[in-house]
């Protein structure tokens, strides 16, 4: 199982070509901490054994085997162990387009669907979670489609509601977006926060505290976040993990190993092995 290790830690992070905007992460930590990261799409996790504890901008969760973990995209977390033996789990990473799909046909909500509640007790709903996984593992695309519908018709049903509208942006909300789109063109070579706040005509900790109300993080933890999805996209089209590093701002591989493991669950080359992806000329 990619990324194993001595601790008796394991993790296979990985795409069933069947299902192409659906990503899949089944894992056994016990060291591991996931720093503040988030997601484009949508987070359903099923705890099958231990404790995981998944920090959010309302507190802290505590998941058990028996609970769903839903998570709407964009919304910043951590997760961590939560006893001594760790967390195993199954996740679905279904992209935003195929849950608002599903609810588009299934139900009356219009827009982005969202998720009030973060964990749930539902243990229906976690074992169709696995059996997903199972079913992808075992190449089975006509069951692992329909179970992965059937979940989240289920999920949307008993929690689903629309997202709230976007509201009227304040001169901070403004600015944070601004900076937002500095750092992505400017990724690979990001000025300081002092120079970001003057290009903007503000003050580095006015845009700091504006940057982390309207993104859950501060700057330099959202550009880490960034660094690692852009890398993620690279790897999928073939790049090698070196050269994706320093296109994306890190300094070197090592770097950019230490920081997507610790947010994708995986080192990128396990990454890249368990998606099949093909590097160009390979």
């Amino acid at each position: 199982m990619a990324g194993a290790d001595g601790a008796g830690e394991w993790a296979r992070h990985w795409q069933y070509a069947a299902l192409p905007d659906l990503d899949l992460l089944r894992a056994r930590y016990v060291r591991h901490t996931f720093p503040r990261h988030s997601h484009e799409g949508y987070v359903f996790g099923a705890v099958t054994g231990g404790v995981e504890d998944v920090g959010l901008p309302g507190g802290t969760v505590h998941a058990v085997p028996g609970t769903v973990v839903m998570i709407n995209p964009e919304v910043p977390h951590t997760a961590r162990s939560g006893a001594p033996e760790g967390w195993a789990y199954s996740t679905l990473y279904p992209s935003a387009q195929v849950v608002n799909d599903i609810a588009a046909e299934v139900t009356s909500l219009r827009g982005t669907v969202g998720f009030a509640e973060t964990r749930v007790t539902d243990p229906h709903a976690s074992r169709l979670i696995t059996e997903v996984h199972r079913a992808a593992e075992e190449g089975n695309a006509l069951a692992a489609d329909s179970l992965l519908r059937i979940l989240v018709t289920r999920l949307i049903g008993r929690h689903g509601s629309p997202l709230p509208g976007l509201t009227a942006h304040t001169g901070g909300a403004r600015n944070a977006g601004r900076a937002r789109a500095v750092l992505e063109e400017r990724m690979a070579d990001p000025p300081t926060l002092e120079t970001l706040a003057a290009e903007l005509g503000t003050g580095p900790f006015a845009l700091l505290r504006a940057f982390k109300k309207e993104y859950g993080m501060p700057p330099h933890t959202w550009l880490t976040d960034a660094r690692v999805r852009r890398a993620r996209r690279m790897l999928d089209a073939g790049v090698a993990p070196a050269e994706a590093a320093t296109a994306v701002g890190f300094t070197d591989q090592p770097h950019l190993n230490r920081h997507f493991t610790r947010i994708v669950g995986v080192p990128p080359g396990a990454y890249q092995r368990e998606r099949g992806v093909l590097r160009p000329g390979g």
